[in-house]
């Protein structure tokens, strides 16, 4: 199967006691349904998944497969351990999960930082797994960049059908693009730099400005896929400034923003911090002038 198109990494709604809105999660999914989105990650790094424990995460699973409509459903499951990791894909797919996004370990960074540790990793994931499974580079959040041919060396396992890519660096991208098999998704994390990689040649994103302005954010995709490139990038300006909230703000910032544009975003877990009223203010004037309808 490939991936092509926009998907959510889905925000973790929280109540004021710190327990997971399932109900609001279901009312932001039953808008996302109708923006036209191919899909949604449900425990990746926008929905705080290093914050929740097991159970939390197979409830959101679970959850967000009953509230979806006909979308491809990716479950983060990445873990320090070859054996955690599975277990929690495992649990995934028997929830009726498509694809499993893996993060690359990072604790024992001086090992992981090795491309025959990478290939290693990924491999025996992916061997094991009852699902294909998309490779997750974050060196922002992990310190590491996979190597070039490391994901050369990957995109051969039968098992491996892409990667998502959040560096934002267009010149990594575009040699991964150049350097990979057609067949392999290339997908990126970067919200500010969509319609750019598209010109690149990625297949889509994981964009996190997706749960905000999902229709602007569809638009570009689309327009691009139609052959009207001017319209993509028109599309891409209009949220220029508001596509790099969580880069700027956190999660809280683009939580915040949900809050204030019809969707529940609520509050980040701890040791994330709130946001202070001034951080509040320059959100409101990112997103001003964007109507996402």
């Amino acid at each position: 199967m490939g991936l092509p198109g926009v998907i959510a990494p889905i925000c973790t709604p929280f109540q004021a006691n710190g327990e997971v809105h399932h109900d609001a999660l279901r009312k932001n999914i039953a808008k996302y349904n109708r923006a036209g989105l191919a899909g949604f990650v449900v425990a990746g790094t926008t929905g705080e998944a290093p914050l929740l424990n097991r159970v939390e995460k197979l409830k959101l699973f679970q959850t967000v497969r009953e509230a979806a409509e006909g979308k491809v459903l990716i479950a983060g499951t990445g873990a320090e351990s070859i054996r955690e990791t599975l277990a929690l894909t495992q649990d995934a797919a028997g929830l009726g999960y498509d694809v499993a996004l893996v993060l690359t370990p990072h604790y024992y960074c001086a090992q992981m930082s090795r491309s025959e540790t990478q290939i290693s990793f990924f491999s025996a994931v992916a061997d094991s797994s009852p699902i294909p499974i998309l490779i997750y580079n974050l060196p922002q959040m992990t310190g590491l960049d996979l190597s070039l041919d490391a994901v050369v060396e990957l995109s051969e396992h039968t098992n491996i059908l892409g990667i998502k890519d959040s560096s934002a660096d267009m010149e990594r991208i575009e040699k991964l693009i150049s350097a990979l098999p057609t067949t392999f998704d290339v997908l990126v994390g970067a919200s500010t730099k969509f319609h750019e990689s598209l010109c690149l040649g990625a297949k889509g994103g994981i964009v996190a400005i997706a749960n905000v302005a999902p229709h602007l954010t569809q638009l570009i995709y689309d327009r691009y896929r139609s052959g009207d490139i001017l319209g993509s990038h028109q599309c891409q300006q209009q949220i220029a400034h508001a596509a790099g909230v969580v880069a700027r703000y956190g999660i809280q910032g683009l939580k915040y923003a949900m809050d204030t544009n019809g969707y529940f975003g609520g509050a980040c877990r701890m040791p994330l911090l709130p946001l202070g009223e001034q951080q509040k203010d320059e959100i409101d004037l990112l997103f001003c002038d964007i109507e996402d309808n």
